[in-house]
């Protein structure tokens, strides 16, 4: 019988035709040599893949921790010239059934139904298939699975024994414990009481919840921990849950409402009030404190157990305390365990008192002017102090040895002002040099906690200067101008200046001008043009003073305008001619009304007045004796 060989593979494209030279002989008789000659024709053969159908088999190497039914490996057979066409699908045998491993019908290599042995030694499984399409043709090869030890860990409980106490009234799948394995693929399970009545357990989580409001029992729980992928391994731990009762009073504190008074320059960590607050079922420990409030106040007090402590700086001088009007509010939530939990509230109210920490400053360069002139009550200039304290700013003024003649002046204990309240004279002081005293105000609980600094003010004398009457040049002029129709056409153009040379000056026209003719802007004159039919001649005077002053000092200008029409033919001339017309003087009067009695005289009419009222005094009375 001549088979092929295992894993040959025949091309009729390459070589179509195969002659073997067999030789026999039987025993006693000569060997007798024949030829066979094999012909390879072209057609569709099954042919499976050359690691597959190899003697040795392909290989797969998996963890022994793999999932159960996992494809291992994947027989692809193919046709000679192409992929397994439909109708053609081949079918899959496994020739050795002595292995865990499962072939589906698709040529898919399975893990076993209940997982590899986790063995620390590696197994290994050899399947043998064979592969045949509805033709009749086949190929056949073999698979190799190698299972390698896990390095996964074992599921393990930490503690195989725990104890859990459960308050009563504990409501319906609320969650009483909740037990961890380490492993992998780790779920749970309880396995005593086979129907537990009371609880039940998260298989993934672990969780263990309450199946019904509880009462006061003792139960024991058998929990099993084990792999999913591997059900044998697994752990166990026993849970006694024990319902204890509760007592429903909430704790009672010592004191009841808290009430502090704190400088704000107490220091961070200070404890301002110590709870004492009982349980009334006796666990001291078992009490939680938190604050309940405004972030203003979490954010300066906090809580240490029972102490209520400063937590940051308490600055009284800043806007975000003065906006809480110095005050902070909150509670204090006292809670104990139990369920539901109970809880007492305790009020606190915190008061930020100010202390007293800066010094007042004194303002830069505190200098002013005043002219010696200056009537009684005439202000000086204001001395700006500063202060850092709360409230900013508040300061009282006061002079260091109070008005006197060397010192002429006074300050307002408010704001700050200083004015003028005697005589003032250049020629024995060009300056004045002033000690003014800052005392802050209402920073500090304690009056007597008061600060103060001195401040130079210096107060410089302006001599006074006699107003003096404008000069102008000239003071008499003579000008010829020809009318024109239409706009205003200007004449002339005053040249006077005042003293001192700064000096504001005003000009008008003083007469001359009752038939509104001329117009002054400033110290320019204008003709106003209008229906003039011969030639007139205009005598103008122009008042000229500086302002502004207290006497007003002025001088006169004498403008002699001769207006030609502009029909009247008259000799050009562009000579000016200056006159100087005798001055008479102008004399301002002015009466001011003052009385000044003598001090005998005041002394009289107060004696006098004195008596009067003494007089009608007794005279009343004999009338209602009467």
């Amino acid at each position: 019988q001549v088979t092929l060989r295992a894993g040959a593979e025949l091309d009729a494209h390459q070589v179509n035709q195969y002659t073997l030279t067999l030789r026999a002989a039987c025993p006693g008789e000569d060997e007798v040599e024949e030829r066979l000659f094999v012909r390879v024709t072209a057609g569709q053969v099954l042919r499976c893949d050359a690691p597959f159908a190899s003697a040795g088999g392909d290989v797969v190497q998996v963890l022994a921790d793999v999932a159960p039914r996992t494809p291992l490996y994947s027989v692809l057979p193919q046709l000679l010239g192409g992929l397994t066409v439909s109708g053609s699908c081949p079918g899959f045998r496994l020739r050795n059934h002595n292995t865990p491993l499962m072939l589906t019908r698709r040529g898919l290599v399975l893990a076993p139904a209940g997982g590899f042995d986790p063995s620390n030694d590696t197994q290994t499984f050899r399947l043998e298939i064979e592969v045949m399409d509805r033709h009749g043709h086949n190929c056949s090869g073999a698979v190799r699975v190698e299972v390698l030890p896990s390095h996964s860990p074992h599921v393990t409980f930490l503690k195989p024994q725990q104890a859990v106490m459960v308050p009563e009234g504990t409501g319906p799948l609320e969650v009483v414990t909740q037990v961890h394995a380490s492993g992998d693929n780790v779920r749970y399970t309880i396995l005593a009481p086979t129907a537990p009545a009371l609880f039940t357990i998260d298989e993934v989580t672990g969780k263990i919840r309450s199946t019904r409001q509880l009462e006061v029992a003792h139960v024991c729980l058998l929990v099993r921990a084990y792999n999913a992928l591997h059900p044998t391994d697994h752990a166990t731990t026993m849970l006694n849950v024990t319902v204890h009762g509760t007592d429903q009073r909430a704790p009672s504190c010592i004191p009841a409402l808290s009430v502090s008074q704190v400088p704000e320059t107490v220091s961070p960590g200070s404890t301002l009030v110590t709870l004492r607050c009982t349980n009334p079922t006796g666990a001291e420990g078992h009490l939680h404190y938190a604050l309940e409030g405004p972030p203003a106040f979490c954010s300066r007090f906090r809580m240490e157990g029972p102490r209520l402590q400063v937590n940051t700086t308490l600055d009284y001088d800043s806007e975000a305390v003065a906006a809480v009007g110095f005050q902070f509010t909150a509670t204090i939530m006292v809670t104990a365990g139990g369920k539901p939990p109970r809880g007492t509230r305790v009020p606190v109210l915190v008061t930020v008192t100010p202390v007293n920490e800066f010094t007042p400053t004194c303002p830069n360069g505190a200098a002013f002017t005043v002219p010696e002139t200056a009537a009684f009550g005439s202000a000086v200039g204001r001395v700006a102090g500063t202060d850092r304290d709360y409230p900013p700013n508040s300061l009282e003024y006061s002079l260091e040895g109070g008005p006197s003649p060397m010192e002429p002046f006074s300050i307002d204990k408010h704001t700050g002002e200083i004015r003028v309240v005697g005589p003032l004279d250049s020629q024995s002081h060009k300056s004045y040099r002033l000690t003014v005293r800052l005392t802050d105000t209402r920073n500090d609980l304690d009056p007597a906690k008061r600060q103060s600094c001195l401040c130079d003010v210096v107060v410089h004398l302006q001599q006074a200067v006699p107003d003096q009457a404008p000069v102008c040049t000239p003071e008499v002029q003579e000008l010829r101008i020809t009318a024109r129709s239409g706009s205003r056409q200007p004449v002339t153009r005053l040249a006077c200046q005042g003293s001192p040379a700064t000096t504001v000056l005003a000009y008008t026209i003083a007469g001359g001008n009752e038939d509104g003719s001329f117009q002054l802007e400033g110290n320019t004159l204008f003709y106003l043009p209008d229906d003039l039919a011969e030639p007139r001649t205009f005598v103008l005077l122009v008042e000229v003073w500086g302002v502004p002053g207290a006497s007003r000092r002025s001088t006169m200008v004498a403008l002699v305008v001769h207006v030609t029409p502009q029909s009247t033919l008259v000799p050009p001339s562009t000579t000016t001619r200056h006159m100087t017309l005798p001055k008479e003087p102008l004399v301002v009067m002015r009466t001011e009304t003052a009385w000044h009695p003598p001090a005998w005289f005041v002394a009289v009419l107060t004696v006098s007045g004195t008596l009067l009222l003494a007089a009608l005094g007794c005279m009343a009375r004999s009338l209602l004796c009467r």
